[in-house]
């Protein structure tokens, strides 16, 4: 799929999609060897999008320039290698951990709380 996006163009790949069959481990090493070794993965969609095992070779082999990421494949772990190479940045996933975002959240439960107390309809069922 994303071979065919002229990936030796590309420097920078970010990856900001959602898990499904279809894009699960879809950055594999047909795409990180297209990319080469100028290129950098970021991730901030999901973990299982990279096939982790893959793009751990090709850090630690050099066969591409770096990788931001704030997935991964089994968090909370993240591979052992990793912590010795300067060529990637991790960070817990945190993005939506705004103030609005929180707040939001919060106005959510307790609007879902006094529905349920009320016998009324939740505003979000889940």
């Amino acid at each position: 799929m994303f071979v065919n996006l002229h990936l030796k163009a590309t420097y920078i790949l970010v990856i900001c999609c959602s898990l499904t069959e279809q894009t699960h481990h879809v950055i594999n090493k047909d795409v990180m060897t297209a990319l080469g070794k100028d290129g950098i993965i970021v991730n901030i969609g999901q973990g299982l999008i990279i096939d982790e095992s893959e793009l751990v070779k090709f850090l630690v082999e050099g066969d591409i320039a770096g990788a931001g990421l704030d997935v991964f494949e089994n968090e909370p772990s993240v591979p052992k290698e990793w912590f010795g190479l300067d060529n990637v940045v991790f960070t817990p996933h945190r993005a939506a951990l705004t103030h609005e975002a929180i707040f939001k959240a919060f106005k959510i439960v307790i609007g879902n709380l006094e529905a349920f107390f009320l016998n009324k309809p939740f505003l979000y069922p889940v």
